[in-house]
């Protein structure tokens, strides 16, 4: 790798730091001014801001484990960070869209296992809603996760549209 991709692929983790302070930032406000049961209303009937604690991974599941479950969700997410970071490192400086997702990914997983090593649960308080819709509480970590696995399923589909249309030219010529 020559320096001026090593150095661009420096640019894109600390986008993905700059990801990581924003959710740390932003639970620690949650914390503060939310914990006690207090909900701020954003958007009426659409968008608040809630305290809740998550000990579990999405939406709650596996959630009554313990210690045990903190300790097995954690070495998984770091298991999983730094699989991450390895095709952070293996994947040419071309693919802007997969080193996009990778650091959003690298930056989501690494902002909610913070939270479970040093808490015991993530702390989520992203609250959407519309009508008798209720979508599960969320945070900024889980938004970079989720934007960052839809970006590489993106990619997916649009990687396999190129094969299509380079096949369809070989075989046309």
């Amino acid at each position: 790798m020559n320096k001026k991709d090593f150095f661009w692929k420096l640019g894109y983790l600390a986008a993905a730091g700059a990801v990581f302070m924003i959710d740390q930032t932003t639970k620690a406000w949650a914390v503060r001014r939310l914990r006690f049961g207090d909900v701020r209303e954003v958007i009426p009937n659409f968008l608040n801001f809630a305290y809740a604690q998550n000990t579990g991974v999405a939406f709650s599941m596996f959630d009554d484990h313990g210690d045990t479950g903190r300790w097995g969700l954690s070495i998984v997410a770091i298991i999983a960070a730094t699989l991450v970071l390895y095709f952070f490192w293996k994947t040419p400086r071309s693919d802007d869209r997969i080193l996009g997702a990778l650091a959003l990914l690298l930056a989501g997983i690494v902002g909610n296992v913070t939270d479970r090593a040093r808490l015991g649960f993530v702390v989520d308080f992203i609250d959407v809603q519309f009508g008798s819709w209720h979508y599960p509480t969320f945070n900024v970590a889980d938004m970079a996760i989720c934007i960052g696995a839809g970006l590489l399923i993106l990619d997916m589909f649009l990687s396999k549209k190129k094969v299509e249309v380079k096949t369809d030219e070989k075989s046309s010529a």
